[in-house]
């Protein structure tokens, strides 16, 4: 069963690449007395994640924070190395936090993992986006397989 709107979210932990190197972020500190648009991507440096999905999110930040969010933050199952590289090549600077769920652990605790072996990626996490406000689910979208609409940064600006 995946996480639903008025759910609290899972505990859980996240890879993230700091100043002095690998590091680490919990739930509670991102989520904790803020609003946040989670996002979740099948893969980094993936073609519709490259071209389209961190792209809108990276386009719409001013947009996104002046409706409220205070962090866009963008999981996949990569590892923080991987995950660090793809926020360069995208140029995401401060505007989205790079989250490497290594394991997909986290997406497990929400419900939202499939299994990408049969095109040699493994575990992966669903694509979808939550707008989180202080830890609680109050926008659940998640699309369905091969899609990219109600996840995207116009569809998601539209809900918060």
């Amino acid at each position: 069963m995946s996480i639903e709107v008025g759910e609290k979210m899972p505990a859980g932990m996240f890879g993230v690449m700091t100043e002095a190197g690998p590091g680490a972020m919990s739930t509670d500190e991102l989520f904790a007395g803020k609003k946040v648009v989670l996002v979740s991507v099948p893969g980094a440096f993936t073609p519709t994640c490259s071209a389209s999905h961190l792209p809108g999110f990276v386009a719409q930040a001013d947009a996104l924070s002046a409706k409220g969010a205070d962090t866009i933050a963008f999981m996949a199952v990569n590892d923080i190395f991987v995950m660090h590289a793809w926020g360069a090549d995208q140029k995401v600077g401060s505007a989205v936090v790079m989250l490497a769920d290594g394991n997909g652990e986290y997406a497990d605790a929400l419900g939202l993992s499939f299994d990408g072996s049969a095109f040699g990626m493994g575990k992966r996490g669903q694509r979808f986006a939550i707008i989180v406000d202080d830890g609680v689910a109050t926008h659940v979208a998640v699309e369905a397989p091969g899609q990219f609409e109600v996840s995207k940064a116009e569809t998601i600006l539209a809900c918060i």
